[in-house]
């Protein structure tokens, strides 16, 4: 039985909620697969509210529809819609296992690695660069009355 003070460590909550995060990060994706056997993901609007209000994509459209079609079995479709899809993945699952062991074993791992500013910047550059490569296309491949009808004022 696990005790009060053990539930009541800021750092034990912390870490549960970061389970229960990465759980329904998976989750979700998975039944919307389930759901998905008529494609209907390529042909719906996003969900996204950035994109809802301008029509443009933010740096996260595309993640959880990459899951879908990773779920699925399609790298490619799932790599078309967000580079980073399957790698969100695999960052759950890692986390989960290691957050879980943490809990167990009440002993730290990765915290080096998980709070290093210097991977934190790259990986934000990353984005940001991939997002403006994104954006590029897009506006390349898409008319404005194409990129209107994408949000809600069309």
């Amino acid at each position: 039985m696990i005790s009060t003070d053990f539930i009541n460590n800021k750092q034990t909550r912390r870490k549960i909620y970061g389970i229960i995060g990465a759980v329904i990060t998976l989750i979700i994706p998975f039944f919307l697969m389930l759901d998905n056997h008529d494609h209907h993901l390529e042909t719906d609007q996003s969900f996204c509210p950035f994109k809802m209000l301008i029509g443009f994509p933010c740096p996260g459209c595309g993640i959880t529809k990459s899951l879908v079609y990773f779920y699925q079995g399609d790298l490619y479709k799932s790599i078309s819609y967000h580079i980073l899809g399957p790698f969100v993945i695999v960052f759950c699952v890692v986390t989960i296992l290691v957050l879980t062991t943490e809990l167990i074993t009440q002993k730290e791992y990765f915290n080096g690695l998980l709070y290093n500013r210097k991977l934190a910047y790259v990986l934000a550059v990353f984005l940001g660069v991939y997002h403006i490569l994104r954006l590029i296309y897009f506006v390349q491949h898409n008319t404005f009355d194409e990129i209107l009808r994408q949000s809600i004022w069309f």
